[in-house]
């Protein structure tokens, strides 16, 4: 574990929003983690915990408040032109939960796959043969998407939900990147259809060779895909370890809760956007406090924990685990 190469590294990352009447809000929350080559990293929460911003700080989708992300080794600027987004996206990209809002409904799933490929090769001068390789790229992933060739020439309006993700996600893998955020894909759809996008993420990613952050609220299937888990409550990780250890072995209380609300939860829950767990998990103003922002709701807090917040370090039984819970500490 500890040989594998680091493709992405975030240190001390935050994003606060600043909201009226003086209030703050920390989206994200002094979070660092790693992503290894060929690694899926599952991050889970309830919805409203920070997911959703962290991926887009990762992407340069936000500008961050504070912290530092390096990619392949290169620090990534927080603030990226759209030149550099430009030049990102042959190597990261992501996949959003609703794909019909990025789709331009004008064009045609050839347009829309074929424009990742011609914006690849805006500085080059176009010729017939390179125009007859998009073609072929075109025709090729709507088959590994499981997508027929007649689609081809229909609107997004017209697909179901799962093949819209389908198209999202050829999208965003016809340049072959090595990374991608997948932010929630497969929320909004049915079970049966759920199971058959992992399947297929799963399969890209180990014939592509992807590294993945897949963002999503259901740790079941997280647990399913993901190498490593990290937990995240109020804009903090609270978690993070192997995907069985944590699913098997849950440390800190949250976990616990969020492990349990999935055992119980039945399949209304899974084709939903999220429940809360507990009363105020959702991220809240900015307070006074400064202890862990999970106290009032844990049975197992001490005094130390209503003054004292959590740093996210080692297990000592478990050295792949890193836990913010004085309970271990």
């Amino acid at each position: 574990m500890n040989e594998r190469q680091v493709l992405l590294e975030v240190n001390n990352l935050s994003k606060r929003f600043y909201l009226k009447q003086g209030k703050v809000l920390d989206a994200v929350d002094d979070v660092s983690l790693i992503i290894h080559k060929n690694e899926t990293l599952g991050l889970v929460g309830e919805s409203g915990s920070g997911k959703s911003t962290l991926g887009q700080l990762i992407m340069g989708l936000l500008e961050r408040s504070a912290g530092e992300i390096s990619f392949e080794g290169r620090a990534l600027s927080s603030k990226r032109s759209h030149k550099a987004l430009a030049q990102q996206a042959n190597q990261m990209q992501m996949i959003f939960q609703n794909p019909f809002s990025s789709f331009n409904p004008r064009m045609t799933v050839s347009d829309i796959l074929r424009e990742p490929l011609v914006l690849r090769g805006a500085n080059k001068q176009h010729n017939a043969s390179e125009g007859d390789a998009h073609e072929q790229l075109v025709l090729d992933w709507v088959g590994k998407v499981g997508l027929l060739a007649d689609h081809l020439n229909r609107y997004p309006h017209e697909f179901s939900g799962g093949q819209r993700q389908r198209i999202a996600i050829a999208r965003a893998l016809i340049n072959e990147p090595c990374f991608v955020v997948c932010d929630e894909p497969v929320s909004a759809l049915d079970l049966s259809i759920q199971a058959q996008i992992i399947n297929m993420l799963i399969d890209l990613k180990r014939s592509m060779g992807l590294s993945l952050l897949f963002i999503a609220h259901d740790l079941t299937m997280v647990r399913y895909i993901s190498d490593r888990i990290a937990v995240m409550y109020k804009g903090r990780i609270v978690e993070l370890g192997l995907s069985h250890d944590v699913y098997s072995n849950p440390k800190h209380p949250y976990t616990h809760s969020l492990i349990d609300a999935d055992l119980a939860a039945d399949s209304k829950r899974r084709g939903s956007g999220g429940s809360s767990l507990v009363n105020g998990s959702e991220i809240t103003e900015v307070d006074s406090e400064k202890g862990c922002s999970y106290v009032a709701h844990c049975a197992k807090s001490t005094d130390r924990c209503r003054v004292e917040k959590p740093v996210l370090t080692s297990d000592v039984d478990n050295s792949d685990r890193l836990i913010a819970c004085h309970l271990y500490t």
